[in-house]
């Protein structure tokens, strides 16, 4: 039995999401996210204009007349969820923390999926894969998949993106979306650069783990189609003038007292995480990934519609 405020919970999540895609974002989803291939449907007689790579040479030759195949585009799609489950996904500064809003955006992503009659699949992932949930369509199995966002007990706590990317090609064999909702912090591959006792919060790994992930990503891209959602917290991106604070790295438990009055500190906290960010979202631009940056407390509604506009755009020019 699930408990009632849970229930709750993801019934609000529902409310709130199925509101948004209704409005504007259904639309959206299925003119960005068209088939990933094309069926042969018919063969039809050549008319000026046709390409002459559709012709059918088999058919052109018993008919003494040409042909050409026809296809129609395969709408059905699988979107496949990869989630950050992460001990730096539970921090939150506000209202609203990054494991919240990202079970919004995987809400959101598959109810406009499933109106589009295509599957969700689920993975959720630490340093290594927490849990799979194999493609499916419907209602019921979409609040299951929000249920595990929100709820799920990782058992570990720290991130390993490669491994995430490893499992995704290994257990979808056809083309499919992949969205990997992250704050993409973290890499057990590479160690902090941080001198002892200088600042070194969950941001600081950020560059680390896109450098370190850099190749799955791209292989990754190749075999489907790979969006990445980053989800930020304001005081990831920059400190509160609140006097002595004292941090602790959430995936690995290192603590460090800070001064956050020091004008010098936020400074300079602040511009090496934009420089963090600039450089993430630069990695994959590289890789011809699709990318959007979310924050917990600002509303993401027209954020999202207006990186969806922005995508379809691209498609259309390409």
């Amino acid at each position: 039995m699930i408990p009632r405020e849970i229930l709750k919970k993801i019934r609000q999540i529902e409310i709130r999401t199925n509101r948004l895609v209704s409005e504007s974002l259904a639309g959206q989803y299925h003119s960005v996210f068209k088939g990933q291939g094309m069926n042969f449907d018919e063969v039809r007689e050549y008319q000026p204009g046709d390409e002459v790579r559709t012709i059918d040479w088999n058919v052109t030759a018993r008919m003494n007349h040409p042909f050409v195949k026809k296809f129609v585009e395969e709408r059905e799609l699988t979107l496949m969820l990869v989630v950050d489950a992460s001990a730096s996904e539970r921090f939150g500064s506000g209202e609203q923390s990054k494991r919240e809003l990202a079970a919004e955006i995987a809400s959101v992503l598959a109810f406009s999926a499933i109106r589009n009659s295509d599957k969700v699949g689920l993975l959720l992932f630490s340093d290594e894969v927490e849990k799979f949930i194999p493609p499916r369509k419907g209602r019921r199995h979409v609040l299951r998949v929000i249920r595990e966002v929100l709820f799920f007990e990782s058992k570990r706590r720290g991130t390993n993106l490669n491994g995430a990317l490893e499992f995704l090609m290994r257990v979808t064999a056809h083309r499919a979306i992949a969205v990997i909702i992250s704050d993409f912090i973290g890499s057990p591959a590479i160690p902090s650069r941080a001198r002892p006792g200088s600042l070194r919060p969950q941001m600081m790994l950020l560059e680390s783990l896109a450098q370190a992930s850099f190749t799955l990503l791209r292989q990754a891209n190749r075999r489907h189609d790979v969006v990445a959602v980053q989800i930020t917290d304001r005081y990831e991106l920059g400190l509160p003038a609140l006097g002595r604070l004292v941090f602790e790295d959430a995936e690995t438990g290192e603590v460090v007292e800070v001064n956050t009055e020091d004008a010098r500190k936020r400074a300079a906290f602040a511009e090496r995480q934009a420089r963090a960010q600039a450089e993430t979202a630069k990695l994959f631009r590289s890789i011809g990934i699709d990318a959007i940056q979310l924050r917990t407390d600002q509303p993401y509604g027209i954020e999202l519609a207006r990186f969806f506009e922005t995508r379809e755009k691209r498609r259309l020019r390409g």
